[in-house]
């Protein structure tokens, strides 16, 4: 009896109900300013992905940089007091030099490549700087000889200490 009752009062209502006309639509002033609001949340999101990136880029090839070329700096150094000393250990302390001026070279070079495009573009061409200037060196070291001239094995220096120090000036700087 309860049940026919609510049933029946179910009806009742239900067959009182009024329909609406017209059709839904959304309200394009709300619906705009979601679009705007959601792609400015992206376009954030994106920026800080990218920033973040860079930042970590900048840490990993400034944090290793002065350790991995202070090695060939010291390696090079003891190859010229060989060389100007006329030392017996001459030629394993000039072959040393050269292999680590590329040994730091193909590390700073595997670590912007590493970056991937997020070093930001100054930092990024010079430590490539730093590469090129790294393997010129090495390869005016390999060939020298007691008697050897040393005008290009000087200026293959000289660029290597401006890259390095251009590298370290630029990396205190950020």
């Amino acid at each position: 009896m309860c049940a026919a009752v609510a049933v029946s009062a179910g009806l009742l209502v239900a067959g009182c109900a009024n329909r609406v006309d017209g059709t839904a639509a959304p309200n394009v002033a709300d619906v705009s300013a979601y679009k705007t609001e959601a792609a400015s949340s992206s376009a954030a999101a994106t920026s800080s992905r990218k920033a973040a990136a860079e930042a970590k880029a900048i840490s990993d090839n400034c944090g290793q940089f002065p350790g991995i070329t202070g090695v060939g700096v010291s390696r090079y150094n003891e190859f010229v007091t060989a060389h100007d000393s006329n030392a017996p250990d001459y030629v394993p302390k000039r072959d040393g030099a050269a292999d680590t001026l590329e040994d730091a070279a193909n590390k700073v070079e595997a670590g912007v490549n590493q970056a991937a495009g997020a070093l930001p573009g100054d930092l990024a061409a010079q430590l490539t700087e730093y590469v090129e200037a790294a393997r010129a060196l090495a390869g005016q070291t390999r060939p020298m000889t007691y008697t050897a001239p040393v005008d290009a094995l000087n200026g293959a220096s000289q660029r290597v200490n401006n890259a390095r120090n251009a590298v370290n000036t630029s990396c205190a700087g950020r």
